[in-house]
């Protein structure tokens, strides 16, 4: 869609074979970085620590050292979670942090041979979807500068399908991976919750935070994957379950997808509903079947807000309360609203991400995935707050998000991949699975790429 940037198993492969460098590698990047400044993605460049450590790997390689499956290759942080000595913003107006440590999933994708080139814009404290942010500005979108890239990893996302970067760490607590990688056209990979660390990452609503790479591809999505999902017993959220192994690419014959009702009966941006309707009748053509299936539980239920408000409340509760004005008015009234939030909300809200999950693997236990667009709409345009979709103008939280934070409320995997020939943005799929079952997941989306859907 536009990525000019090789993909990470090409850069790895050229790195550790020596017909490039890390070095050349990075500064290329920083190059396409300083190129494409006008974009406002980056809110800090680390030149000086990714030649560092690009000097590093080629010095290993010399030595005839296996540096790992990423070797060279760079990538882009989102600036809610720790590196070492970089100020640590959260996109927030306050005075920023400077962690002595990087955070676990930063560390395992250096291990894996990855260098780290900067930080990236994202929604104040990671609580939205436009990345229109009132202290850092506007991130645009590289397909159409004047469209958000959503968010709330935005930065992460643009830097991806600007070409800076193939890979780019997110976070996901109700959409804010796949959300910008469907507006931008790129992949994301939200995890199962539990799924790796948390730690050194600033908290949304840690009952429902994930951390998971933005990419150019299913493979460098995979990549990213493999090298972060590690269990971190100093995390509690972290759970100590081995890794399913990578799985070879299952194109579409033979595979099954469930499109759930009511689930799917929203309105759309007309365009993002014609091509949804046109990629399943190309699903069909290529020998998947697809079933029409009703999942109760995805009823609209007035939950979604409460099951996330009362962890967010805690995280910014002090803050708040002391200096309301260095929020931004859309955060600061969110936060208002979540202080609002009572134990016995909380309590119900916990109850439906129970049946949520149950319904959803119920439907799971007779299919490879659920499908759904990723979004309902694709063009925010910055600055505005309303979408039209044929169900007439709404604020754009609710059909960014539609399809995103019912999976996060059910703890489970999903991944974002663009279609192919489907417009700018194009429709992003959405593809749901059981817990634990990424690499199948991964799997369908190489599938998807080789069969020339994505």
């Amino acid at each position: 869609m536009g990525v000019a940037e090789p993909a990470s198993s090409t850069i790895a492969h050229d790195v550790a074979r020596g017909m490039s460098s890390a070095g050349a590698q990075v500064e290329a990047a920083l190059e396409r970085a300083a190129a494409a400044s006008d974009l406002n993605i980056f809110t800090r460049l680390d030149a000086s620590g990714a030649r560092e450590r690009a000097a590093a790997i080629d010095e290993r390689l010399a030595r005839g050292e296996d540096v790992g499956p990423l070797a060279g290759v760079p990538f882009a942080v989102k600036d809610l979670i720790d590196q070492a000595g970089l100020p640590n913003t959260c996109g927030g107006g306050f005075a920023p942090f400077t962690p002595a440590a990087d955070a676990p999933c930063v560390t395992r994708l250096e291990a894996a041979g990855a260098i780290p080139i900067g930080r990236v814009g994202l929604h104040e404290f990671a609580f939205g979807f436009s990345s229109e942010n009132p202290w850092f500005g506007p991130v645009h979108n590289p397909l159409d500068p004047e469209l958000s890239p959503g968010g709330s990893s935005g930065g992460s996302a643009a830097a991806v399908a600007a070409g800076i970067v193939p890979l780019a760490l997110g976070t996901d607590t109700g959409g804010s991976v796949r959300v910008p990688a469907a507006l931008c056209g790129i992949v994301g990979l939200k995890v199962t919750h539990g799924r790796g660390s948390l730690r050194g990452v600033y908290p949304l609503a840690s009952g429902l935070d994930t951390v998971g790479p933005l990419a150019a591809g299913v493979a460098d999505a995979e990549l990213a994957y493999l090298a972060i999902a590690t269990h971190d017993p100093l995390d509690p959220f972290s759970v100590d379950r081995p890794l399913e192994e990578p799985a070879p690419a299952r194109r579409p014959d033979g595979l099954r997808f469930a499109v759930p009702h009511p689930w799917i009966d929203t309105g759309f941006e007309p365009r993002i509903e014609a091509a949804f309707d046109d990629l399943l009748a190309a699903l069909s053509d290529r020998g998947a079947t697809i079933e029409h299936v009703t999942i109760p539980e995805t009823a609209p239920s007035g939950m979604g807000l409460a099951s996330a408000y009362f962890e967010i409340a805690p995280v910014h509760r002090a803050r708040y309360l002391a200096d309301p004005e260095s929020y931004g008015s859309e955060v600061r009234q969110r936060i208002s609203d979540a202080l609002a939030v009572t134990e016995d909300e909380y309590t119900a809200a916990l109850q439906w991400r129970e049946q949520l999950r149950g319904g959803f693997e119920s439907c799971l236990a007779g299919f490879d995935a659920i499908i759904t667009p990723t979004t309902a709409a694709a063009t925010k345009v910055i600055g505005e707050d309303t979408i039209e979709l044929t169900t007439g103008p709404t604020f754009y939280r609710s059909p960014l998000s539609h399809f995103s934070a019912p999976v996060n409320n059910a703890g489970l995997p999903a991944l974002a991949v663009p279609v192919a020939d489907s417009g700018t943005p194009p429709l992003s799929l959405q593809l749901v699975g059981k817990a634990w079952s990424e690499t199948h997941l991964l799997a369908i989306g190489k599938g998807l790429e080789s069969a020339g859907v994505s």
